[in-house]
């Protein structure tokens, strides 16, 4: 849709559906408070869901800007069906900083709210700018208490990581505390509407259940992938393709697939790989390739049928660690990937799976 300070703002597909979700249900209480209005009920209701979602957009670029000034980066900012999101790359450096992000969009939504509230005090306005402006007023309230109930992905769960970082010292341990808080956050936001149909003594509404199992899924993700997110940077620093590798055992092109199994057994290799005359690596053997081979087909197999080509992802260094081993994998469509000393020989074979157990992505023997 465009940019501001730098930071590209983007309209997910998915709130056409919610826009059109929103005009839906509000036009009968357009319709209920100006009953002349007929039809145009709709147009006034669409309205109000791209004012909602520009109230949205606030909130997101309150995040953002502060984030900028503390000199990080924002990738973008998304509008999609259940809000928005600003993709931070890095992590605030200070719980204080952290806080002050995380803030700034829930502070915007009230301040936006305070100032509806103001204005339908003071002013009189037309009876259609006064239903839209009231609405409005009621959302912006809504969206900043809700954006702060204390469970990570929420900004509340972000406000709660930074206080226990404050106290703690220790982000780690933060990020734990508040994903857990989002889990008992989503489990609560499951039962709202039934808790509003115990209150109100009237059967629970479908599209309130819909909508809660919706968010509570949200907030339930957001908060393991925060507890992932975690583990991940607390392990980054000790990953080292040197010790990830599998030792790799060299074979050329026309050896047989039975052959290189025996190679790779006997000199307890955890890889395969292909290479020329004159000793260059040009692919890798999956193992997955070699499972699909029928044992009683594998002395007939020349092993070159089974490799992938080393153009799909380029070797990479054993020195690399950290970050940047992460970063060569980030794209790449391989599972594979080979190790080379700095002497251009094979070291060996880092498979995804390895890095995803290392990273604590995947539990061990899966």
């Amino acid at each position: 849709m465009g940019s501001i300070a730098g930071v590209p703002i983007l309209l997910a597909p998915s709130w056409l559906l919610v826009a059109g979700l929103v005009t839906v249900l509000f036009a009968p209480v357009v319709a209920n408070r100006l009953p002349e209005i007929g039809a145009a009920r709709y147009l006034v209701a669409f309205v109000f869901a791209v004012l909602l979602y520009a109230s949205v957009f606030i909130h997101e670029l309150g995040h953002s800007l502060v984030a900028l000034k503390y000199g990080l980066t924002v990738r973008r900012i998304t509008l999609h069906a259940l809000g928005g999101v600003s993709e931070i790359e890095e992590e605030a450096p200070t719980p204080g900083r952290e806080f002050a992000i995380a803030a700034a969009g829930p502070a915007l939504s009230l301040a936006l709210g305070v100032v509806g509230l103001t204005a339908l005090q003071l002013l009189t306005v037309p009876p259609v700018v006064e239903v839209l402006l009231l609405q409005l007023t009621v959302a912006n309230f809504l969206v900043g208490v809700f954006n702060l109930l204390p469970g990570l992905p929420l900004d509340g769960g972000r406000v709660l990581r930074a206080g226990i970082w404050a106290v703690t010292g220790r982000s780690d341990s933060a990020t734990g505390i508040a994903a857990n808080a989002g889990r008992v956050t989503a489990g609560f936001v499951l039962l709202i509407p039934f808790l509003l149909a115990a209150a109100t003594g009237n059967p629970p509404s479908i599209v309130g259940v819909i909508w809660a199992v919706l968010i509570a899924t949200f907030i339930w993700q957001g908060a393991t992938d925060a507890q992932r997110s975690s583990v991940v940077r607390r392990r980054l620093p000790g990953l080292r393709a040197a010790t990830l590798a599998r030792r790799a055992t060299t074979v050329s092109g026309d050896v047989s697939v039975a052959e290189a199994v025996r190679r790779a057994a006997a000199s307890h290799s955890g890889a395969v790989v292909v290479v020329d005359s004159a000793e260059r690596p040009v692919g890798i053997v999956q193992e997955a390739a070699v499972q699909a081979v029928p044992p009683q087909r594998r002395p007939w197999v020349p092993v070159r049928d089974l490799a992938r080509s080393l153009a799909d992802a380029p070797p990479i260094r054993d020195d690399l660690a950290g970050e940047q081993l992460l970063a060569a994998f980030e794209g790449s469509p391989a599972g594979d990937r080979l190790v080379l000393s700095a002497d251009g020989t094979v070291y060996g074979v880092i498979n995804t799976v390895d890095l995803e157990r290392a990273l604590g992505l995947r539990q061990p023997g899966r």
